[in-house]
């Protein structure tokens, strides 16, 4: 596999979404805003509540930075879908297919491109929340309380993990389907279990914490290895040639 033509392909999907402002307001927008209210909320509770001890808000907080990891399933569909079926429909795939370039090589490509902006605003709306979370609870603290070590494994592998598990399905169901709409609907249920691990998380049935975070990351980097080799076999340049309408 030649890196340098996945990246060539990287860059020209990069380019082509920097000029798509729907995509670029909801990658940029969404962990902004994620980030601001979850700030608000931590700031109400200090300033509403003398005498709040850190461990009142843990579970809140908790709950709150794995938002993050939603977040990493929340974005790449879109971005993945356009990359694959946009440019199906739009006709701009068919001369890329043509080249000797392999499959491989192109789906890492695509890969990259969705994968780079999605965990750089994820990372950027984490600075935010932390940065303003710190602020409000120092007084109380007397620490910084992020990073701690939910927040690394969150931002170092769950999150990551997450990106890649939501890239892998949407290639898996963009060989399926012929519309953008339909590919990032499809692509879009990966997140469903892990509003599932909030919600359990919220309601006191697990707790989120580093070692049930880090049991979650050594599944979804199984999980991650088996869809990359079935998003390999499904990715068939030769049908998407002949076949797509």
């Amino acid at each position: 596999m030649n890196f340098r033509h996945s990246w060539v392909i990287a860059a020209k999907d990069l380019r082509t979404i920097r000029q798509r402002k729907t995509l670029m307001l909801t990658i940029v927008l969404s962990p902004l805003l994620l980030s601001l209210l979850f700030s608000v909320i931590v700031q109400y509770a200090v300033s509403s509540s003398p005498g709040l001890k850190i461990s009142d808000l843990a579970g809140l907080l908790d709950a709150f930075a794995f938002w993050f990891v939603i977040i990493g399933a929340i974005l790449p569909p879109p971005i993945a879908s356009y990359s694959i079926v946009g440019e199906k429909v739009e006709k701009s795939l068919e001369p890329l297919l043509a080249t000797p370039v392999s499959d491989g090589e192109i789906l890492l490509g695509k890969s990259i491109a969705a994968f780079l902006p999605t965990i750089l605003a994820t990372y950027c709306g984490a600075a935010i929340y932390m940065a303003s979370v710190d602020r409000s609870l120092y007084g109380i603290a007397g620490y910084l309380y992020y990073p701690n070590s939910e927040m690394v494994v969150i931002l170092l592998l769950l999150a990551p993990l997450t990106a890649l598990l939501s890239i892998e399905l949407n290639v898996i169901t963009s060989a399926r389907v012929s519309d953008v709409r339909s590919a990032s609907q499809l692509g879009g249920v990966v997140f469903t279990p892990f509003i599932i691990v909030y919600i359990a998380g919220e309601i006191g049935v697990i707790t989120l914490d580093t070692p049930t975070l880090l049991i979650i990351s050594a599944l979804f980097a199984v999980l991650a290895v088996v869809l990359f080799f079935i998003s390999t076999r499904t990715f068939q340049r030769e049908e998407i040639l002949t076949k797509w309408k």
